[in-house]
This record gives structure tokens, sequence and C-alpha cells, in this order.
């Protein structure tokens, strides 16, 4: 995969997302497996932290974490152009 290359001439590679269980000390993925060989990076919950989201907030989270689970998500250059711009 190709990623975007910035003002400068550093580039961010695309990336995918994906969420498993380790199951006998190995990853189990949920959905498409990846690509035999593909590196991937590992970033894991730790037990029992969580945060705290006030009320008015939740619904517009929620529908958030709907968008992402559809795929309606945007690409990480996209993002931060929009970042840099504010």
């Amino acid at each position: 995969m190709t990623g975007a290359v910035r003002p400068g001439g550093s580039s961010i590679p695309a990336m995918k997302v994906a969420t498993g269980t380790v199951v006998g000390g190995k990853v189990v993925l949920q959905g498409e497996p990846l690509p035999e060989g593909m590196v991937v990076t590992v970033l894991a919950r730790e037990a029992g932290d969580t945060f705290a989201v006030p009320a008015e907030l939740e619904p517009e989270l929620l529908a958030s974490m709907e968008e992402a689970d559809r795929g309606d998500t945007v690409p990480a250059e996209e993002l931060i152009e929009r970042l840099r711009s504010k």
C-alpha cells in the first residue's frame, strides 16, 4: 500500500484496523484475515482501563463508532490536513 506524501517529503502509510482476541498466546482476528506476511503492531488495552464520557456526548460517540464499524472513515492524511488547517 502506498501512503500520502506530506509536505517536507515524509509519508504516512495506509493502515488497516483489526480487532482480535488472544487465544493460546496468539492473536485471533475477527473478520477478514490480513494478508500473509503483513507486518503488524498490536495495541492492547490494559485490564480495567476505562474512560468516562459525559452523558451529553455519549450519543455522538456511539454514532461515531457505528460509522467506523461501517467503514465510513476519513483517510489519515485527510484528517491530518483538517487538523493542521484549524
